[in-house]
């Protein structure tokens, strides 16, 4: 979708028209406060992926700009919004779960207000399930519309009616949204929406739309801007971050793009996810070799190492191509670390398939890897595929990845030992209070002793010791 003028100019409308009811929600939320002596709060639940936790930093982001304060749990909430994922059916599960709760906490409190969002509210089965089982929430909206959250509020408590505003496309990219980051050192920047892939496992395409990407000069404003307010790290999200700019009408490549990001001042380092092996090019590794800021770690799914199970998932790539990709990645960038996804269990899959996926385990020695049991979402091909392997065998295997996997990971780190990394320190461990938790260039999560003031600081960390999925450093 390449964007013009006009629709420049329908984007920038769109914002004024909730940048008005985000104040008119301020007036409203101001008079409350009066008369209760207190603020109103909100509790924001994600689950999901990084896309799905970055659209809620801007979903808080224009719920603090209309006045309400964060509260640490939904019992105490004048409003609670559920940002969902439908990837596997016991994440909507849970969320059904916590919705039935909400039932007893509205019930206390009359005036709560109760909204869901995300990738769940695209799928009709479940807006019907909402209309007939969990009538006391309030709004419904999607994907695509979610910066429309404070015109939706402000018409729930005038009207007091149920909303449900599900769009089946984008009609709007809406720029400059109000956004609470999780700290001040580190912030995603979308780059790209949706997905043109249809891997027959995946309802991602039918919940977010089709490709869309940002214009590279929103994309370098925002992260300068972010830059400005101290950010060190960015992560550039996408679906798949590979086939960025192609729909764009001045066509221009992820490569490009990263070249440019890597020449902001002040910028320190630069992450990105999702790379799809099929469009991970030549001119994009050697970007990634050539852009110091880029840190040598790539996540590249690889989801089966069988060819046959590979093309019944429409991956639109084989093992020996994928094999060639690490080969390349790891001769043109120094200690570089690769993590993957595995999905064990897909409709067809002989033991010889996963014989196959260990194989390629133990060839590319994957720093870390998300492993999933398949799981059938209605709406997919995968899910009226024949030939789908019983969960007993599916078990059996998943756990057979894992004796295969984890010695693994635990020699990937164990080759840090003796070096020095240089960690953005992140948080203090939730275990210890004097000990810190931060993560190198190349994605290893490493544990130091220290003091909070180096949080938001790249530090040299020396490593002593290996815990197989983290590593024990000490200051230097």
């Amino acid at each position: 979708m390449s964007i013009d003028k006009t629709n420049d100019k329908q984007d920038m409308i769109a914002l004024e028209k909730q940048r008005e009811y985000m104040q008119k929600m301020r007036s409203h939320l101001s008079d409350l406060e009066q008369k209760t002596g207190r603020k109103q709060t909100y509790f924001l639940l994600t689950t999901g992926c990084q896309m799905n936790a970055h659209d809620s930093e801007k979903l808080a982001g224009m719920l603090e700009t209309m006045g309400f304060a964060e509260s640490p749990s939904e019992q105490k909430a004048d409003f609670v919004l559920y940002n969902t994922c439908c990837i596997r059916e016991n994440a909507e599960d849970k969320i059904y779960g916590r919705l039935g709760r909400l039932k007893y906490y509205k019930k206390q409190n009359p005036n709560m207000k109760i909204a869901i969002c995300g990738c769940m509210t695209q799928q009709d089965v479940v807006i019907e399930k909402l209309q007939k089982s969990y009538k006391y929430v309030d709004i419904v909206f999607g994907t695509f519309n979610l910066y429309k959250l404070p015109e939706l509020l402000y018409e729930s408590l005038e009207t007091k009616d149920t909303l449900f505003d599900i769009w089946k496309e984008e009609k709007e990219i809406v720029e400059n949204l109000p956004t609470v980051y999780k700290n001040t050192f580190q912030a995603s920047v979308n780059i790209m929406y949706g997905c043109d892939n249809f891997c027959s496992y995946c309802i991602v395409p039918y919940v977010r739309g089709r490709e869309r990407s940002r214009e590279p000069e929103d994309i370098i404003q925002e992260v300068e801007k972010l830059v400005h307010t101290g950010v060190k790290e960015i992560m550039l999200l996408g679906q798949n971050v590979n086939s960025y700019g192609k729909n764009l009408e001045n066509t221009i490549s992820f490569g490009q793009l990263l070249r440019q990001i890597n020449e902001i001042e002040g910028l320190e380092r630069i992450r990105f996810m999702t790379s799809h092996p099929k469009d991970l090019s030549d001119e994009l590794i050697l970007a990634m070799k050539e852009c110091k800021k880029v840190c040598n770690y790539i996540h590249l799914p690889i989801q089966s190492g069988s060819n046959s199970v590979l093309k019944l998932m429409n991956r639109h790539y084989t093992k020996e191509h994928y094999l060639e990709l690490v080969r390349k990645l790891k001769q043109a960038i120094e200690d570089i670390t690769i993590s993957t996804d595995i999905i064990v269990g897909f409709p067809g899959e002989t033991e010889e398939d996963f014989q196959q996926t260990l194989d390629v385990v133990r060839e590319v020695q994957y720093c870390t890897a998300f492993t999933f049991i398949y799981s059938k979402r209605s709406g997919t091909p995968a899910a009226t595929m024949d030939n789908q392997v019983p969960q007993d065998v599916i078990k059996d295997r998943f756990d057979r990845l894992l004796q295969v996997l984890n010695p693994i990971v635990a020699e990937v780190h164990q080759k840090q030992v003796g070096k020095i990394l240089h960690v953005l320190v992140e948080e203090v461990s939730k275990q210890d209070a004097s000990i810190l938790t931060g993560r190198a260039e190349d994605n290893t999560l490493v544990h130091f002793k220290g003091t909070k003031d180096c949080i938001g600081s790249i530090v040299p960390v020396k490593i002593i010791d290996n815990k197989t999925f983290y590593v024990i450093g000490e200051r230097i």
